[in-house]
């Protein structure tokens, strides 16, 4: 698979931080019991089945840790791959690769962590012509990671931020008496071509978002019934979009409901790492 670009310039400054959180004023071990001048060899491992996501993460921490070191991926970003397969290796100075472990290896098992869940969910809806999408639940400073991961793992992406796409939600239909005001409204505001999605209370309210112009509609915390009905009074004239406490468990339910999109926060807000080690061999 192809994932979406990825620009490591623009968080260029939260991975130089990453790398010196870590460090502080000097890896203490590593100068305490590394011979000076020792040189190695290291390979990051698959310990699980795991889509590949952030190698050139890792790469671009490596280089603010030491940019003599040389890191070469033997994997893909969006490869499915085995247990113990080798995904990049790494050599050059011993200590360098010592202090560069812990916040390479970070990056990297949350982001094959992210990538293998979204996949796993990706696989429950095969079949439906439902998507699953991500959400704007992400580890502040990291979306830009969090959001490749997902497309890795065969997931979409949803709009980036608050800037790019306009979401009404029901916090913000409460300062209107109904669903047709507040997309008017956003509609007089909206940039050329800018999608308006608006939630909806229930599936009788799917009518009036229709009329009033709403490009996507959103199903928060719908139940698979409720979501059906939605479905049929919709009859296609816009995207449905499914969201609100959605599981592997029960993800298939709300696809085969026939909605167009499932957003699932669960992708990028509390993906369990991916395992993967580190082993170091001195040359």
């Amino acid at each position: 698979m192809n994932p979406i670009p990825l620009d490591l310039r623009v968080i260029d400054n939260v991975l130089r931080a990453a790398v010196y959180e870590d460090l502080g004023s000097g890896d203490v071990t590593t100068s305490a019991t590394v011979p000076p001048g020792a040189q190695a060899v290291a390979r990051y491992t698959a310990k699980q089945e795991l889509v590949v996501a952030g190698l050139a993460v890792a790469a671009r921490l490596l280089e603010f840790v030491d940019p003599t070191l040389q890191y070469k991926p033997l994997t893909s970003d969006g490869d499915l791959v085995r247990e113990g397969t080798p995904l990049a290796e790494v050599r050059g100075s011993a200590s360098s690769i010592l202090t560069g472990e812990r916040v390479t290896l970070n990056m990297l098992q949350r982001m094959c962590g992210i990538a293998t869940t979204t996949r796993d969910y990706v696989l429950r809806v095969t079949g439906t012509k439902a998507r699953v999408a991500d959400t704007r639940k992400t580890v502040p400073g990291l979306r830009i990671l969090d959001k490749y991961a997902v497309a890795c793992g065969g997931g979409s992406n949803h709009r980036m931020g608050l800037f790019d796409a306009i979401l009404i939600k029901n916090n913000h239909l409460a300062f209107y008496d109904s669903i047709s005001a507040a997309v008017r409204q956003a509609r007089h505001h909206a940039g050329p071509g800018m999608q308006i999605e608006v939630e909806v209370p229930s599936p009788e309210s799917v009518e009036e978002a229709i009329q009033a112009g709403a490009n996507v509609i959103l199903l928060d915390n719908f139940t698979v019934e409720q979501t059906r009905d939605a479905v049929s009074r919709c009859h296609g004239r816009v995207p449905l979009e499914s969201s609100g406490g959605i599981t592997l468990e029960t993800i298939r339910d709300y696809a085969e409901a026939g909605v167009d999109i499932i957003s699932v926060g669960a992708l990028t807000h509390s993906p369990p790492a991916a395992d993967i080690h580190l082993r170091v061999t001195p040359n």
